[in-house]
């Protein structure tokens, strides 16, 4: 890890109207900081906000108060344009489902992030080729999607996500839909690959024998993001 600071959330607030409800507060006051070459486990009940958070510092939503800040750059206010820019050049996304284009091959699934974000189709598929590769699928990069395995097209799905070499990778439950042994090959060769390339790894996850292999550990409680230890229990308030 170096002290290049990629994400931070400064006192940041969402909540939700909920019908005769009113207002359910979903965050109350999140202060966080992620660097370069660091990764971080958040594990949390469902409906704590997870998820919130991660679409908040994806730049998905917007927060009611707070501030967020991606790569050095103030997000608060930022115009559609340029949030969606930052989503394109800042940051990946992984997903429980891996949400592939199936008419198009593992390296066309690949190539069109690049494409999208101006890289010509020559250098895109270069990378495209070099990131499978990474992942151990060279010899499937012309399979489509509904020729690979599960744990095959995960890693389709991060390889995309690094196509455009974001600074941040949020990923949510990125092994949910795969069995034991697969999701602990694949969440290897994700640490193997964001580790050699210094990114900043936001990782939301209910699998707890995943944690030890992090950074550190952060829990929700009451609407906040606290320490946790290794287990995905909160910390002493001393030891955080």
């Amino acid at each position: 890890m170096n002290n290049q600071l990629v994400l931070s959330l400064k006192h940041v607030r969402k909540a939700y109207r909920s019908g005769d409800e009113g207002v359910l507060p979903v965050l109350q006051d999140i202060n966080f900081s992620l660097h370069a070459g660091e990764i971080v486990g958040l594990v949390a009940p469902s409906g704590t906000g997870k998820s919130t958070l991660l679409h908040l510092a994806g730049l998905l939503d917007t927060p009611d108060a707070g501030e967020i800040v991606i790569a050095g750059q103030v997000t608060t206010g930022m115009a559609d344009a340029g949030r969606t820019a930052m989503r394109r050049d800042q940051i990946g996304f992984v997903y429980q489902f891996h949400h592939l284009l199936g008419e198009f091959t593992a390296k066309e699934n690949v190539v069109l992030p690049q494409m999208i974000a101006g890289i010509g189709k020559a250098q895109a598929r270069r990378k495209a080729e070099e990131l499978l590769r990474m992942f151990g699928l060279a010899h499937r990069v012309n399979h489509l999607p509904g020729k690979l395995s599960g744990g095959e097209q995960q890693r389709v799905a991060i390889a995309r996500a690094l196509a455009n070499d974001p600074a941040l990778l949020l990923a949510d439950e990125p092994t949910g839909n795969l069995d034991v042994h697969t999701a602990d090959s694949v969440f290897s060769q994700l640490l193997d690959v964001v580790r050699q390339k210094g990114l900043a790894v936001l990782v939301a996850t209910h699998n707890r024998e995943l944690l030890p292999r992090m950074d550190r550990v952060v829990t929700m409680q009451e609407g906040r993001l606290v320490p946790a230890d290794f287990n995905g229990d909160p910390l002493p308030a001393s030891a955080g």
